[in-house]
């Protein structure tokens, strides 16, 4: 299929090698410089756009490539809070098309998962108490991560004694430290760190006073994400309206 890239930092180049390895083929690619190539021929021929950018960006890019019906897959996160609602209505009553997921990679949506099994078990036994730490590269601008947040929204679906997630412990990439995981009894707190070039690491951990279970998914590079969003724009090519990882891994 004709694909167009928006966005083409790290994760941009690594999703242009693995859609070529795959077969398909790029027409269009869009960054910072060369916004205007929205309007271009090339970029509405594009059957999927996949779209890697940042918080303040996302939202526009989305807008500008339905504007010639372009279908979008996006790995963008931070931009839920302001737009969510106006996305829903785009896909839902206006026949736009976008797969958004925080993390597209395989062995995410397996962890996430098992994530959500796990909350279902331990929402029998209030003895446990859950925190999970999320931690990055120091390039990343969001904390907690967008990943992070979704496998915290699981928990609190599936654990009762969970009303909301909150920012807990945080260690920013300058080395300065704030906050605490000491939350309220219904909070799930969530401990950001960022340091070095971790491609992501997200731990889970139901504590008690005999023992402690922990869950861990550990990226070894970016490319787990990059397949994924191939694979999410192989999927989306023929599937309409808003959609998710749920819609592409049927676990």
């Amino acid at each position: 299929m004709k694909i167009a890239l928006i966005g083409y930092g790290k994760m941009g180049h690594m999703i242009e090698e693995i859609a070529r390895d795959r077969g398909h083929e790029i027409v269009s690619i869009i960054d910072v410089n060369n916004t205007n190539d929205f309007d271009s021929h090339e970029f509405a021929s594009a059957d999927v756009a996949i779209e890697f950018t940042n918080p303040t960006a996302a939202y526009d890019n989305y807008k500008r490539a339905f504007a010639h019906n372009v279908k979008v897959v996006s790995g963008s996160t931070g931009w839920m809070q302001d737009h969510k609602a106006d996305v829903e209505r785009l896909c839902n009553e206006e026949g736009q098309t976008l797969f958004w997921a925080s993390n597209f990679s395989i062995g995410v949506a397996i962890f996430s998962a098992v994530n959500r099994y796990l909350a279902k078990i331990m929402n029998k036994f209030p003895q446990y108490d859950v925190q999970m730490e999320e931690v990055h590269h120091v390039h990343k601008l969001d904390a907690p991560s967008g990943t992070a947040i979704t496998l915290a929204e699981e928990i609190i679906d599936n654990l009762d004694r969970k009303d909301k997630w909150v920012k807990g412990f945080q260690h920013a990439a300058d080395g300065t430290e704030s906050g605490s995981n000491d939350v309220a009894a219904d909070e799930l707190p969530i401990a950001s760190i960022r340091r070095d070039e971790v491609p992501g690491i997200h731990s889970i951990s139901y504590d008690s006073d005999a023992d402690k279970i922990t869950i861990t998914h550990d990226a070894h590079s970016r490319k787990g994400f990059a397949l994924g969003a191939v694979l999410a724009a192989e999927y989306t090519q023929n599937h309409h309206g808003l959609l998710t990882t749920s819609d592409l891994f049927q676990f």
